[in-house]
């Protein structure tokens, strides 16, 4: 399949809403893990973008594991003149000799692939990878770092509506199945301890559920098998009960809030990033339904329980609002329609 370029609006409302960040990067030097994945294409297309349009001068190393697979999938990006390819393992990889003043670290292996390998090699994989990371940071001498986490690191769910960063509650660190939240808290504090005593500034991204181009329809993402379900015209399935709460941020804004927490967040801060506006699963899945493919079926196997306590994993975003005035700019009902026609599917009339 040929490689297909994000859509042109979305590279516009990037730009529009972070171009005092991207100013902030002129002739800048940037080191990225984890491009080749979903929040990569973004990151790296809509720098691309920004570095044409404002004449940036930005350079950016991109590690990944398998350059030539990388180029045969996304050849606009990895033959771009201002990005440089180094292959490399996250936990091993040769240092460029180039020095570089930011850091973004978005590799990771996903949360829903731990049933794929061992509990503890999930773990190892995540903090000797930000280890090695943030020994680069340092040897470069590079000033700002952006770390992407997760608001897992809260536990999977939470009984409060909107879950804020100062929230004490943590996953069961002696549950198998919290592998990944536990090492992505325990990177989150590698990267501030690393930073302490020198110049490096940790800022923490806490991401929470996302959707566009690039979201996998096939895996473990809820909303993207609530598309892949409309779009192929089968019925959705829902395998719980559909009451847990949930939010989706699209990922042009998803972009622009980390461009600008890479240039603007306060050192040593974490950020929820995500949108407020929370959904029930079974909520979504009508809603994806309505807007996609009237009349498709859904099916909910569980009843649900009123008195169940609240199952929710939908963020607090006032901080990231009220200190570098972030806001959700696109809501679901638009997101879905973006993302169906990004796949060939045209969404036509009103819900």
């Amino acid at each position: 399949m040929a490689p297909r370029p994000l859509p042109a609006e979305d590279l516009a409302h990037i730009l529009k809403h972070a171009r005092e960040s991207f100013t902030a990067l002129q002739d800048a030097r940037l080191f990225i893990t984890g491009c080749t994945g979903f929040f990569g294409h973004w990151l790296l297309e809509s720098l691309l973008h920004a570095n044409r349009e404002l004449s940036l001068n930005v350079r950016a190393t991109v590690l990944t594991r398998n350059a030539a697979s990388f180029q045969s999938k996304a050849p606009h990006i990895a033959n771009a003149p201002a990005i440089t390819l180094l292959e490399g393992d996250i936990r091993t990889f040769p240092f460029p000799t180039e020095p570089h003043t930011h850091i973004l670290h978005a590799a990771t292996d996903s949360g829903g692939q731990q049933a794929a390998r061992p509990a503890y090699e999930l773990a190892e994989s995540i903090l000797e990878g930000t280890r090695r990371v943030l020994q680069f940071a340092r040897e470069t001498g590079a000033t700002r770092l952006l770390y992407t986490s997760t608001g897992a690191v809260y536990g999977r769910s939470t009984t409060l509506q909107h879950t804020p960063e100062t929230y004490t509650g943590a996953p069961d660190p002696l549950l198998l199945q919290s592998s990944y939240d536990e090492a992505k808290r325990m990177a989150e504090h590698l990267c501030v301890a690393y930073s302490h005593g020198t110049d490096l500034q940790a800022v923490i991204a806490r991401c929470f559920a996302f959707v566009g181009p690039h979201l996998p329809l096939d895996q473990h993402f809820a909303i993207g098998n609530f598309l892949g379900a409309a779009i192929a015209g089968t019925p959705i399935h829902i395998k719980g009960d559909g009451t847990p709460r949930r939010s989706w941020l699209y990922m042009a804004d998803l972009s622009l809030w980390l461009w600008t927490m890479l240039t603007r967040g306060q050192a040593n801060r974490a950020y929820n990033v995500g949108s407020d506006k929370g959904h029930t699963i079974a909520e979504a899945a009508r809603l994806t339904a309505a807007l996609l493919r009237p009349g498709l079926p859904l099916q909910i196997d569980g009843t649900p329980n009123p008195a169940a306590p609240l199952n929710s994993y939908v963020p607090s975003i006032e901080r990231a609002r009220d200190e570098l005035g972030l806001k959700v700019t696109i809501p679901l009902d638009e997101a879905l329609r973006r993302t169906a026609a990004w796949h060939g599917y045209a969404v036509k009339g009103d819900i």
